[in-house]
């Protein structure tokens, strides 16, 4: 299904006429609220509901290291994975991730909850911007946060959770973090929709089965800045069964220097999961549009992708991922390039716990296939000074080391 796209003009006149930068002040106003939030404070996710504690049970603290090493046989000389912004840096010792977070639950007993978290590596250099787009002041800064955000489960009918600030997006089935998914790479799509977004989420149980949420964000990536305009969204969530969930999420808003509805973008998420005790099938299937402002006849871009996750906890520590996908941004709107992927990833894993850690190896392959007017992937050789020569095709054999470290 796609997001409705007959709105009323009304609204885009409406919206021009926000205050200029109030989402930027509300930024360093809701950081701030994080860091001299009373003892009472939590966070709460689109998760399912908390479960009642009370006392030091509420509060979480933790650290992640993430390092790996992706052997590219194309050998690029940047060492770069073209249009990328996870495991981008090839054929080199690279630490991808680092982080250290702290968390408090919140319950009927305790409504109030908080998150907090700081961030470094390579992966979090450029996961929150699309390409060609201006960034917010202090990206560079700002980049490594984590979370921020307050939370309130207020107690109206079967509780609704309103957050507020940095939290992790509602759009998308992979997380920005490997230790959260099956395969070490992320898909294309993931890598090209939110990991994180920032502004004010409601989220409400409706049944037992069927949870909504809605969301006030200050654009489609958190550190881009087109405009001073915000976007909205809303998601659905219903547990079919024990085992199988559906999720929609649907975003619109002007993610453009022109601000005009004609020029909004919209953006459609679909997750079909079923989760056994040793079997996970997953799939995803994301659609976007809008209209280019700034090129002759306004034309629109379409993007388009999908993927299969397949995981099998075979025994004890070990587990088998795969993942085939595609990827297809008509219009380079997305990744930069005009291009149609097609991919499959195979994964190994090997966990050892120990007390409060987890340390995760996984070994794995991949191979991407990108044609199209601007496909291609960075080889070793240049077409001219300065140019690097391009591929359609790439494997990639790769090494992650995931360490965790979780209070109880």
């Amino acid at each position: 299904m796609k997001p409705a796209l007959l709105l009323h003009n009304d609204v885009g006149s409406a919206m021009e006429t926000a205050p200029a930068g109030f989402l930027r002040r509300l930024w360093w106003v809701l950081l701030l609220c994080t860091l001299v939030v009373p003892a009472h404070a939590g966070e709460i996710s689109i998760a399912p509901d908390p479960i009642p504690a009370t006392g030091t049970d509420l509060w979480h603290y933790g650290a992640y290291l993430d390092v790996g090493y992706v052997v590219n046989p194309n050998f690029p000389e940047n060492h770069l994975w073209r249009n990328r912004a996870t495991a981008a840096r090839h054929n080199e010792f690279a630490p991808n991730m680092a982080l250290a977070y702290v968390r408090k639950d919140a319950t009927e007993s305790s409504r109030w909850g908080m998150e907090l978290g700081v961030q470094g590596g390579y992966d979090s250099e450029r996961f929150a911007f699309l390409q060609g787009e201006r960034e917010v002041g202090g990206a560079d800064t700002l980049r490594h946060i984590h979370r921020a955000n307050v939370s309130y489960l207020a107690p109206v009918g079967k509780g609704l959770t309103i957050t507020a600030g940095l939290f992790n997006s509602l759009i998308g089935y992979e997380s920005l973090y490997a230790k959260d998914n099956v395969n070490y790479t992320r898909s294309w799509i993931a890598d090209n929709t939110p990991y994180m977004m920032f502004g004010v989420n409601a989220k409400y149980p409706v049944t037992d089965k069927l949870t909504v949420a809605g969301f006030i964000v200050n654009g489609y990536y958190h550190l881009s800045h087109p405009n001073d305009q915000p976007s909205y969204g809303g998601q659905w969530a219903y547990k079919a069964t024990p085992q199988l969930t559906l999720t929609q999420t649907v975003y619109g808003g002007p993610d453009q220097t022109n601000t005009a509805l004609q020029f909004w973008r919209f953006y459609a998420n679909h997750i079909v999961e079923w989760k056994g005790e040793n079997l996970t099938f997953a799939a995803s299937y994301d659609i976007g549009t809008e209209n280019i402002a700034d090129r002759p006849g306004n034309p629109r871009a379409f993007v388009m992708g999908g993927n299969v996750v397949a995981r099998w906890h075979v025994t004890g520590p070990w587990a088998l991922a795969v993942r085939p996908e595609f990827y297809w941004d008509r219009n380079g709107r997305w990744t930069g390039s005009e291009q149609f992927v097609k991919a499959v990833t195979s994964t190994i894993e090997y966990r050892i716990p120990y007390k409060w850690t987890n340390t995760t190896l996984r070994l794995e392959h991949r191979w991407d296939e990108s044609t199209g007017a601007g496909g291609g992937f960075f080889r070793r050789g240049e077409i001219q000074p300065g140019v690097l020569s391009l591929t359609p095709n790439q494997h990639l054999v790769l090494l992650g080391i995931l360490w965790t470290f979780d209070s109880p």
